[in-house]
């Protein structure tokens, strides 16, 4: 009796350590418990399942041959699979479609195999003509984000966002050099935005923050930004500025071009040398109805001239290292008759929660309507999961991690040094940014409080 007990309390401990290894740190409840089953369950299942969801070919005439000759009669054909390899989320399958069958079909039966297999999302993408990928996910990935301990995957490429697939969303500049990021307040646009800044910070890049909320989103991180307006007037004035600067840069670009017959021909300024090529440019509108706000004839005025010279920017910048993030609450027709021209520069889409149906199908619906359809579902008590979506037609969910505004602002006071030199801004450089360069200017009073918004 005594060591029937002593089984049933270690039973009963050993449960209970499981159950708070799977709360806790699921990862390590997968490895240990989660892969093994559920890859068990795979394997002894696989050929029904896949003949229970429509997944399955007849038999070839030699094996319905060969069946006929034993007396039996030849079962469906599933697709060829290798065997489930564990990914730190889940297992990954490669697929072999038989003669007839299509990705579609496979897509269309996720949520078939989703619930035969007892996982928590299956994904599937086609890798090669006749190949797919099938990706089980364990759990739900995107109820605790960390950031990942590669905090850059090269110059101008940063790991942003965790997919719900398991994967990291990789934000590279240059092959998505233009991004429009949409969310309502407390949606977790400001943290992607944090995230992305310190990426930034710390790789030999420049910094540009236009803000007309009178620089309260952007103003922490001053200190490593290269140029800061904080007002339609300004802003317009650091427009001027890119504009020269690109302008400067296509000159040198056609000057190495016309070098001799031995220069290395090219369009943009990767192709040239690295002792000549200029540094890369990353500018970041925030709350961009702020910065188009009409109010009279000349603001129009003003609010088109801009809108103009960004979509010059979206344009050419790319070719130039110039790059543009845009955010704001909503993006529609009322920022001006070149608001659609300018969307359609930002081949990258982010929306977070939105407020209204208008703003999720101006960021997604060109790419997916079922991209915005997804945007208009996302929950306001998981702050920070927003749909991405590409020029391609793809779009998936994903969540970036938690970034404090003290923990973001310290990144860029610590980064100050490597603030790149560029004369053409600097007139527009903040003055925190200035003092912590070692140049000795006016002391500038200090606001006591400052909003912040998430």
């Amino acid at each position: 009796m005594t060591d029937t007990l002593w089984a049933l309390s270690l039973g009963l401990v050993a449960l209970a350590a499981l159950l708070v290894l799977r709360r806790r740190t699921p990862a390590a409840f997968w490895w240990l418990v989660g892969y093994p089953l559920v890859a068990l369950r795979v394997l002894t299942t696989y050929r029904a399942t896949m003949d229970a969801c429509g997944l399955t070919v007849p038999a070839s005439a030699v094996r319905r041959a060969t069946a006929r000759m034993v007396g039996r009669e030849a079962a469906p054909v599933p697709p060829r699979r290798s065997f489930p390899v564990p990914t730190g989320s889940g297992l990954v399958m490669r697929l072999r479609m038989a003669t007839g069958q299509a990705p579609e079909d496979f897509m269309a039966s996720a949520d078939r195999l989703r619930h035969a297999w007892s996982a928590h999302a299956v994904h599937i993408r086609p890798t090669k003509p006749g190949r797919l990928e099938l990706r089980l996910i364990g759990w739900d990935v995107l109820a605790d984000v960390r950031r990942p301990r590669q905090q850059s995957a090269g110059l101008l490429s940063l790991p942003l966002a965790l997919r719900d697939d398991g994967r990291w969303h990789v934000r590279d500049f240059r092959a998505v050099p233009h991004e429009l990021i949409l969310g309502a307040t407390q949606s977790g646009k400001s943290v992607y935005l944090r995230n992305l800044l310190c990426g930034l910070a710390r790789q030999p890049v420049v910094l540009v923050g236009i803000d007309c909320k009178w620089g309260v989103e952007l103003a922490p991180f001053a200190p490593r930004l290269s140029a800061l307006a904080d007002t339609p007037d300004r802003a317009n004035e650091l427009l001027d500025a890119l504009l020269e600067e690109m302008e400067a840069r296509f000159r040198l670009i056609g000057l190495s071009s016309a070098a001799g017959p031995d220069a290395v021909l090219t369009s943009d300024v990767w192709g040239l040398p690295d002792k000549v090529r200029p540094v890369p440019v990353v500018v970041v509108v925030d709350e961009v109805a702020e910065l188009f706000l009409a109010a009279s004839r000349d603001d129009e005025k003003r609010r088109d001239a801009m809108v103009t010279k960004l979509i010059r920017i979206a344009q050419l910048g790319r070719a130039a290292g110039i790059y543009l993030e845009v955010c704001g609450q909503r993006f529609g027709s009322e920022l001006g008759k070149g608001a659609t021209m300018l969307r359609a520069q930002l081949t990258g889409r982010v929306c977070h929660r939105v407020n209204d149906e208008s703003s999720a199908n101006m960021a997604l619906a060109d790419i997916s309507p079922e991209a915005a359809l997804a945007a208009t579902s996302v929950p306001a008590e998981r702050p920070g999961v927003a749909i991405l979506g590409d020029s391609s037609g793809g779009w998936s969910r994903a969540r970036s991690p938690h970034l404090t505004l003290d923990e973001a602002a310290a990144v860029c006071r610590a980064t100050a040094a490597l603030v790149p030199e560029l004369p053409r801004l600097d007139s527009f450089r903040p003055v925190v940014a200035v003092e912590a360069a070692g140049v000795a200017i006016p002391a500038a009073p200090v606001p006591t409080a400052r909003p912040v918004a998430e």
